[in-house]
């Protein structure tokens, strides 16, 4: 006895229980796969052993952010002339058999398409026609059309066998696009942890060491990468410079921001730039190299230790504190635009005198803009108050303070943004 399974010819009938063997048979290899493109293919290779056609197609409902109404691309084609296969038909929601199993979920059998004002004419020779839903999750994704050139070609248990078929596809396109969502996490994880370490590779990895001032900065963890950015570079031994910025976005796009403003500040400092000059140079250069919506908020300052000054200028930053030992404070509030917005922006320079005992405390706005559990702002009123009561402790100290102010408000490990402190002290 010959054991080779029996594959019909064109038009030939299968009884039910073959069917439903040949239909196990598929979804068995059909499930093998996480190639959807393979799993369609193979489908539409073995659909004409259970249901007889003679053009037949898969469709997906593809949602275009650019506005298209026609909403199908096909997969899988079988039958169609060339023709068809280039252009294929244009059905919005609604429109034709497509349209109509895709807006409602139920599918059709035609029995005689001359007769049906639903039809969409799409080939000359079919004169009946069936259309099942792919449906995942109550949601219509796609539709399975068969189309015959014989007049009532198919009934309900040629449907059933077709709903079945389109079940089991429904649960592959699933687990495929599972699969690809969980791919793309992972690379989405691996891209992070690159632009984490590019970050962490930009800041400093230690406080500086400065006559006359206790100085220290911090960068507050987030769970996703952000655009903050501190630095220090000694120019003379009683000179340092002075940067904290925050680029917008998060990411890999906002740490190479920061990589391209850090290398730009650097070189603009072992030349000798002022504050100002140095700033009007790395706006320009951003200006020409990135995208419309990309721009950095900086503040850049010169520290001089022997005559007690921070000459500064502010590109569009958050102002920082100037406190007085007595506790007296303001917000320094000069600040002209952010870097990248506009070509040959000119930046102003502003001059402080650390008077023995003032603190100095620049930050970004992930810290006064954290949220508790009821979307309230941590603000700057609250911040000020709390950079307040610890104003006698050691700059480190003072970090410490602040960050667990913050954190007690928003009751959460991590803030939605970086937030920076970089805390200059007079000693």
């Amino acid at each position: 006895m010959n054991d080779q399974q029996h594959i019909p010819h064109s038009g030939e009938r299968l009884s039910t229980e073959a069917k439903l063997r040949l239909l196990l048979d598929i979804t068995q290899k059909i499930s093998r796969s996480l190639d959807l493109d393979e799993v369609l293919n193979l489908v539409m290779d073995t659909l004409g052993s259970l249901l007889p056609y003679d053009a037949a197609g898969i469709y997906l409902i593809e949602h275009t952010e650019n506005g298209d109404p026609y909403v199908f691309k096909s997969k899988v084609i079988r039958g169609y002339d060339i023709s068809f296969e280039l252009i294929e038909p244009r059905l919005k929601l609604g429109e034709g058999f497509l349209g109509r199993v895709a807006q409602s979920g139920k599918p059709i059998i035609s029995a005689d398409v001359s007769q049906d004002p639903r039809y969409f004419a799409a080939r000359k020779p079919t004169k009946s026609e069936m259309v099942a839903p792919i449906i995942t999750n109550d949601r219509v994704i796609g539709a399975f059309d068969l189309e015959s050139d014989h007049l009532s070609a198919y009934d309900e248990d040629d449907l059933a066998i077709l709903q079945l078929l389109t079940s089991q596809v429904a649960i592959i396109i699933e687990k495929v696009e599972l699969t690809q969502h969980a791919l793309e996490k992972k690379r989405m994880e691996a891209q992070l942890e690159i632009a984490r370490a590019v970050q962490l590779e930009l800041l400093p990895d230690h406080d500086p060491e400065f006559v006359n001032f206790d100085i220290s900065a911090y960068i507050f963890p987030t769970e996703e990468v952000s655009g903050d950015y501190y630095d220090w570079v000694k120019i003379f031994d009683d000179q340092i410079g002075i940067v904290v910025a925050d680029a917008v976005g998060k990411g890999i796009p906002a740490a190479l921001l920061m990589s391209f403003l850090r290398a730009c500040l650097r070189s603009g400092i072992q030349i000798g730039y002022a504050p100002h000059i140095a700033l009007t140079n790395v706006n320009n250069l951003l200006w020409d190299s990135v995208e419309d919506h990309q721009f950095i908020t900086a503040i850049y300052g010169i520290l001089d230790g022997t005559n007690r000054t921070f000459v500064f200028s502010n590109a569009g930053h958050n102002p920082p504190i100037l406190i007085k030992p007595d506790g007296e404070f303001r917000f320094v509030e000069y600040g002209d635009t952010p870097l990248g917005m506009f070509y040959d922006t000119h930046y102003h320079q502003h001059f402080i005198r650390m008077e023995q005992g003032q603190v100095l405390v620049i930050y970004t706005d992930g810290i006064t803009e954290a949220a508790n559990e009821h979307d309230e702002e941590y603000g700057q009123e609250r911040f000020a108050k709390r950079v307040l009561e610890c104003i006698h402790m050691p700059a480190k100290e003072m970090i410490d303070h602040i960050r667990k102010g913050v954190a007690d408000f928003t009751t959460r490990k991590f803030l939605d943004d970086d937030g920076t402190l970089f805390i200059v002290k007079a000693l």
